[in-house]
Protein backbone atom coordinates (compact mmCIF):
# COMPACT_ATOMS: atom_id res chain seq x y z
CA UNK A 1 0.00 0.00 0.00
CA UNK A 2 2.85 2.38 0.85
CA UNK A 3 4.44 1.75 -2.56
CA UNK A 4 1.15 2.43 -4.37
CA UNK A 5 0.66 5.65 -2.39
CA UNK A 6 4.19 6.76 -3.22
CA UNK A 7 3.67 6.05 -6.92
CA UNK A 8 0.41 8.01 -6.92
CA UNK A 9 2.02 11.01 -5.23
CA UNK A 10 4.96 10.84 -7.65
CA UNK A 11 2.58 10.75 -10.64
CA UNK A 12 0.59 13.72 -9.34
CA UNK A 13 3.81 15.69 -8.82
CA UNK A 14 4.92 15.01 -12.41
CA UNK A 15 1.52 16.07 -13.78
CA UNK A 16 1.64 19.28 -11.73
CA UNK A 17 5.14 20.02 -13.00
CA UNK A 18 4.08 19.47 -16.60
CA UNK A 19 1.08 21.76 -16.13
CA UNK A 20 3.34 24.52 -14.77
CA UNK A 21 5.75 24.08 -17.68
CA UNK A 22 2.91 24.30 -20.18
CA UNK A 23 1.88 27.67 -18.70
CA UNK A 24 5.38 29.11 -19.13
CA UNK A 25 5.83 30.29 -22.72
CA UNK A 26 8.88 28.84 -24.46
CA UNK A 27 11.26 31.13 -26.36
CA UNK A 28 11.22 30.66 -30.12
CA UNK A 29 14.35 30.96 -32.23
CA UNK A 30 14.21 34.52 -33.63
CA UNK A 31 15.22 35.75 -37.05
CA UNK A 32 15.07 39.08 -38.84
CA UNK A 33 13.64 41.76 -36.54
CA UNK A 34 12.26 41.02 -33.08
CA UNK A 35 11.75 42.17 -29.51
CA UNK A 36 13.25 40.13 -26.67
CA UNK A 37 12.31 40.37 -22.99
CA UNK A 38 15.39 41.20 -20.89
CA UNK A 39 13.67 41.86 -17.57
CA UNK A 40 10.21 41.83 -16.03
CA UNK A 41 10.46 43.28 -12.51
CA UNK A 42 9.59 46.73 -11.16
CA UNK A 43 12.49 49.15 -10.56
CA UNK A 44 13.60 47.48 -7.31
CA UNK A 45 13.85 44.00 -8.84
CA UNK A 46 12.92 40.61 -7.39
CA UNK A 47 13.68 39.87 -4.64
CA UNK A 48 13.56 43.39 -3.25
CA UNK A 49 16.27 44.51 -0.85
CA UNK A 50 15.72 43.34 2.75
CA UNK A 51 12.34 41.77 1.93
CA UNK A 52 11.60 38.91 4.32
CA UNK A 53 7.94 38.68 3.33
CA UNK A 54 6.14 35.74 1.79
CA UNK A 55 6.49 37.19 -1.72
CA UNK A 56 10.30 36.94 -1.73
CA UNK A 57 10.67 33.73 0.30
CA UNK A 58 10.51 31.51 -2.84
CA UNK A 59 13.75 33.12 -4.04
CA UNK A 60 15.61 32.56 -0.76
CA UNK A 61 14.30 28.99 -0.64
CA UNK A 62 15.71 28.33 -4.12
CA UNK A 63 12.29 27.89 -5.75
CA UNK A 64 12.31 31.09 -7.82
CA UNK A 65 15.16 32.78 -9.68
CA UNK A 66 16.12 36.45 -9.50
CA UNK A 67 14.00 38.59 -11.81
CA UNK A 68 15.79 41.43 -13.61
CA UNK A 69 14.34 44.93 -13.91
CA UNK A 70 12.05 45.55 -16.88
CA UNK A 71 13.76 46.12 -20.21
CA UNK A 72 13.20 45.21 -23.84
CA UNK A 73 15.81 44.48 -26.47
CA UNK A 74 15.10 45.35 -30.09
CA UNK A 75 17.19 43.36 -32.58
CA UNK A 76 17.65 43.63 -36.33
CA UNK A 77 19.71 40.72 -37.62
CA UNK A 78 19.52 42.06 -41.17
CA UNK A 79 21.55 45.17 -40.31
CA UNK A 80 23.34 43.70 -37.26
CA UNK A 81 21.94 46.34 -34.92
CA UNK A 82 20.32 46.23 -31.51
CA UNK A 83 18.73 48.70 -29.09
CA UNK A 84 17.62 48.77 -25.46
CA UNK A 85 14.41 50.16 -24.06
CA UNK A 86 15.36 51.53 -20.62
CA UNK A 87 18.76 51.32 -18.98
CA UNK A 88 18.20 49.34 -15.80
CA UNK A 89 20.43 48.50 -12.83
CA UNK A 90 20.69 45.05 -14.47
CA UNK A 91 22.14 46.43 -17.71
CA UNK A 92 25.36 44.41 -17.39
CA UNK A 93 23.65 41.02 -17.61
CA UNK A 94 21.03 42.31 -20.03
CA UNK A 95 23.64 43.47 -22.54
CA UNK A 96 25.43 40.14 -22.07
CA UNK A 97 22.14 38.37 -22.77
CA UNK A 98 21.74 40.32 -26.02
CA UNK A 99 25.31 39.54 -27.07
CA UNK A 100 25.38 35.85 -26.21
CA UNK A 101 21.88 34.87 -27.24
CA UNK A 102 21.05 37.19 -30.12
CA UNK A 103 23.63 39.48 -31.68
CA UNK A 104 27.26 40.11 -30.73
CA UNK A 105 28.31 43.26 -32.55
CA UNK A 106 30.10 46.56 -32.04
CA UNK A 107 29.25 48.94 -30.50
CA UNK A 108 27.89 46.99 -27.56
CA UNK A 109 24.51 48.67 -28.16
CA UNK A 110 23.37 50.89 -31.03
CA UNK A 111 21.08 53.01 -28.90
CA UNK A 112 19.01 53.23 -25.71
CA UNK A 113 15.47 54.60 -25.47
CA UNK A 114 14.52 55.95 -22.02
CA UNK A 115 10.96 56.14 -20.72
CA UNK A 116 11.51 58.34 -17.63
CA UNK A 117 13.69 59.24 -14.65
CA UNK A 118 12.74 56.62 -12.07
CA UNK A 119 15.58 54.44 -10.81
CA UNK A 120 14.80 51.27 -12.73
CA UNK A 121 14.64 53.01 -16.08
CA UNK A 122 17.81 55.09 -16.49
CA UNK A 123 20.39 54.39 -13.74
CA UNK A 124 22.03 51.64 -15.79
CA UNK A 125 23.59 54.46 -17.81
CA UNK A 126 26.24 54.68 -15.08
CA UNK A 127 27.86 51.51 -16.43
CA UNK A 128 28.65 53.33 -19.67
CA UNK A 129 30.93 55.80 -17.86
CA UNK A 130 34.67 56.05 -17.29
CA UNK A 131 34.62 53.81 -14.20
CA UNK A 132 33.24 50.90 -16.21
CA UNK A 133 32.84 50.66 -19.99
CA UNK A 134 34.14 54.08 -21.03
CA UNK A 135 31.70 53.96 -23.93
CA UNK A 136 32.05 56.16 -27.01
CA UNK A 137 28.96 58.21 -27.85
CA UNK A 138 26.27 55.61 -27.30
CA UNK A 139 23.03 57.14 -28.62
CA UNK A 140 20.57 57.75 -25.78
CA UNK A 141 17.09 58.83 -26.86
CA UNK A 142 15.27 60.99 -24.31
CA UNK A 143 12.42 63.46 -24.10
CA UNK A 144 13.26 67.17 -23.45
CA UNK A 145 12.93 67.13 -19.64
CA UNK A 146 14.72 63.79 -19.42
CA UNK A 147 17.53 65.12 -21.62
CA UNK A 148 17.85 68.26 -19.50
CA UNK A 149 17.93 66.16 -16.32
CA UNK A 150 20.85 64.10 -17.64
CA UNK A 151 22.74 67.18 -18.87
CA UNK A 152 22.43 69.18 -15.65
CA UNK A 153 22.74 66.59 -12.86
CA UNK A 154 25.77 64.56 -11.86
CA UNK A 155 26.92 61.91 -12.33
CA UNK A 156 24.91 61.75 -15.57
CA UNK A 157 26.27 65.06 -16.84
CA UNK A 158 29.74 63.52 -16.83
CA UNK A 159 28.56 60.87 -19.28
CA UNK A 160 27.61 63.74 -21.58
CA UNK A 161 30.76 65.83 -21.08
CA UNK A 162 33.04 62.83 -21.60
CA UNK A 163 30.96 61.83 -24.63
CA UNK A 164 30.24 58.37 -23.23
CA UNK A 165 26.69 58.99 -24.41
CA UNK A 166 25.24 61.16 -27.17
CA UNK A 167 21.81 62.47 -26.23
CA UNK A 168 19.15 62.42 -28.97
CA UNK A 169 16.15 64.58 -28.11
CA UNK A 170 12.75 63.02 -28.74
CA UNK A 171 9.43 64.74 -29.32
CA UNK A 172 6.10 63.15 -28.47
CA UNK A 173 4.35 61.62 -31.48
CA UNK A 174 7.42 62.18 -33.67
CA UNK A 175 8.74 58.97 -35.20
CA UNK A 176 12.41 57.99 -35.14
CA UNK A 177 13.35 55.88 -38.14
CA UNK A 178 16.09 53.48 -37.03
CA UNK A 179 16.58 51.90 -40.46
CA UNK A 180 14.56 50.73 -43.45
CA UNK A 181 12.71 48.17 -41.30
CA UNK A 182 12.29 49.62 -37.81
CA UNK A 183 10.84 52.82 -36.39
CA UNK A 184 10.00 54.02 -32.88
CA UNK A 185 7.43 56.60 -31.78
CA UNK A 186 7.25 58.01 -28.21
CA UNK A 187 3.97 59.14 -26.67
CA UNK A 188 3.33 60.86 -23.34
CA UNK A 189 1.60 59.01 -20.51
CA UNK A 190 0.56 60.30 -17.06
CA UNK A 191 2.92 59.29 -14.26
CA UNK A 192 4.78 60.72 -11.24
CA UNK A 193 7.00 63.08 -13.23
CA UNK A 194 9.28 64.44 -10.50
CA UNK A 195 12.36 64.74 -12.72
CA UNK A 196 11.17 64.08 -16.26
CA UNK A 197 8.14 63.45 -18.39
CA UNK A 198 7.12 59.81 -18.93
CA UNK A 199 6.59 58.13 -22.28
CA UNK A 200 5.58 54.83 -23.71
CA UNK A 201 6.75 53.67 -27.12
CA UNK A 202 5.22 52.23 -30.26
CA UNK A 203 7.70 49.99 -32.05
CA UNK A 204 7.01 49.24 -35.71
CA UNK A 205 8.66 46.43 -37.65
CA UNK A 206 8.24 45.21 -41.23
CA UNK A 207 5.00 43.33 -40.51
CA UNK A 208 4.12 43.74 -36.82
CA UNK A 209 4.08 46.41 -34.14
CA UNK A 210 4.17 46.69 -30.35
CA UNK A 211 3.37 49.03 -27.48
CA UNK A 212 5.68 49.37 -24.50
CA UNK A 213 4.13 51.09 -21.47
CA UNK A 214 6.01 49.91 -18.37
CA UNK A 215 4.82 52.77 -16.14
CA UNK A 216 1.56 54.71 -16.19
CA UNK A 217 -1.00 55.96 -13.71
CA UNK A 218 -4.55 54.63 -13.99
CA UNK A 219 -5.75 54.06 -17.57
CA UNK A 220 -8.66 56.46 -16.97
CA UNK A 221 -6.17 59.34 -16.53
CA UNK A 222 -4.71 58.83 -20.00
CA UNK A 223 -6.24 60.67 -22.93
CA UNK A 224 -6.53 57.45 -24.93
CA UNK A 225 -8.53 54.26 -24.68
CA UNK A 226 -6.11 51.45 -23.90
CA UNK A 227 -8.39 48.85 -25.49
CA UNK A 228 -8.42 50.78 -28.78
CA UNK A 229 -4.65 51.24 -28.64
CA UNK A 230 -4.05 47.53 -28.08
CA UNK A 231 -6.24 46.64 -31.03
CA UNK A 232 -3.98 48.69 -33.32
CA UNK A 233 -0.86 46.60 -32.57
CA UNK A 234 0.23 42.98 -32.37
CA UNK A 235 1.75 43.08 -28.88
CA UNK A 236 1.19 45.37 -25.90
CA UNK A 237 3.69 45.19 -23.04
CA UNK A 238 1.64 46.86 -20.30
CA UNK A 239 2.30 48.12 -16.78
CA UNK A 240 1.33 45.38 -14.32
CA UNK A 241 3.17 46.66 -11.24
CA UNK A 242 0.46 45.42 -8.88
CA UNK A 243 -1.93 42.52 -9.21
CA UNK A 244 -4.78 43.91 -7.11
CA UNK A 245 -5.77 46.48 -4.52
CA UNK A 246 -4.45 45.93 -1.00
CA UNK A 247 -1.31 44.19 -2.23
CA UNK A 248 1.05 46.41 -0.22
CA UNK A 249 0.69 47.97 3.22
CA UNK A 250 0.98 51.61 2.15
CA UNK A 251 -1.97 53.52 0.58
CA UNK A 252 -2.00 52.36 -3.02
CA UNK A 253 -3.28 55.66 -4.37
CA UNK A 254 0.25 56.96 -3.64
CA UNK A 255 1.51 54.70 -6.44
CA UNK A 256 -1.48 54.66 -8.81
CA UNK A 257 -0.53 52.02 -11.34
CA UNK A 258 -3.33 50.05 -13.05
CA UNK A 259 -3.89 46.77 -11.25
CA UNK A 260 -3.85 43.67 -13.40
CA UNK A 261 -7.42 43.07 -12.25
CA UNK A 262 -8.42 46.54 -13.49
CA UNK A 263 -6.78 46.05 -16.89
CA UNK A 264 -8.39 42.65 -17.45
CA UNK A 265 -11.77 44.13 -16.50
CA UNK A 266 -11.41 46.68 -19.32
CA UNK A 267 -10.85 43.84 -21.80
CA UNK A 268 -13.45 41.40 -20.50
CA UNK A 269 -15.80 41.86 -23.48
CA UNK A 270 -13.02 41.58 -26.07
CA UNK A 271 -12.24 38.43 -28.03
CA UNK A 272 -9.33 36.11 -27.28
CA UNK A 273 -7.26 37.53 -30.13
CA UNK A 274 -7.31 40.98 -28.53
CA UNK A 275 -6.69 39.68 -25.01
CA UNK A 276 -3.68 37.67 -26.22
CA UNK A 277 -2.02 40.88 -27.41
CA UNK A 278 -1.71 42.01 -23.79
CA UNK A 279 1.62 40.90 -22.31
CA UNK A 280 1.87 42.05 -18.69
CA UNK A 281 5.26 43.35 -17.49
CA UNK A 282 6.92 45.44 -14.71
CA UNK A 283 5.93 43.40 -11.62
CA UNK A 284 6.48 44.71 -8.10
CA UNK A 285 8.17 42.16 -5.81
CA UNK A 286 4.81 41.75 -4.04
CA UNK A 287 3.10 40.70 -7.28
CA UNK A 288 2.41 36.95 -7.66
CA UNK A 289 3.00 37.40 -11.40
CA UNK A 290 6.72 37.16 -10.58
CA UNK A 291 6.23 33.50 -9.73
CA UNK A 292 6.36 30.80 -12.38
CA UNK A 293 3.03 29.48 -11.17
CA UNK A 294 0.42 30.99 -8.87
CA UNK A 295 -3.35 30.53 -8.77
CA UNK A 296 -4.01 34.25 -9.34
CA UNK A 297 -1.61 34.40 -12.28
CA UNK A 298 -3.04 31.18 -13.70
CA UNK A 299 -6.55 32.62 -13.50
CA UNK A 300 -5.51 35.53 -15.75
CA UNK A 301 -3.80 33.19 -18.22
CA UNK A 302 -7.04 31.19 -18.36
CA UNK A 303 -8.80 34.37 -19.52
CA UNK A 304 -6.44 34.63 -22.51
CA UNK A 305 -3.91 37.21 -21.32
CA UNK A 306 -0.14 36.70 -21.28
CA UNK A 307 2.74 37.41 -18.91
CA UNK A 308 6.26 38.47 -19.78
CA UNK A 309 9.17 36.17 -18.99
CA UNK A 310 12.86 36.74 -19.57
CA UNK A 311 13.96 35.25 -22.89
CA UNK A 312 10.63 35.44 -24.69
CA UNK A 313 10.92 36.80 -28.25
CA UNK A 314 8.34 38.55 -30.40
CA UNK A 315 8.81 38.73 -34.16
CA UNK A 316 8.30 42.06 -35.91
Amino acid sequence: MQLKSFNLIFLLAILLLLDCEQRIEKPEIPSGQFITILGIAQDAGYPQVDCKKECCVPFYNGIEKKKRVTSLGLVDKTSNEKWLFDATPDITSQLDDLNRNHLDNKPIINGIFLTHAHIGHYTGLMYLGREVLGAKEISVYAMPRMKDFLETNGPWSQLVSLRNIALKELQAETTVKLNARLKVTPFLVPHRDEYSETVGYKIDGPTKSALFIPDINKWSLWGRDIVDEVKKVDYAFLDATFFKNGEIARPMDEVPHPFITETTKLFEKENLETKAKVVFIHFNHSNPANLNSHKLKDSIIDLGFRFSAEGLNFAL
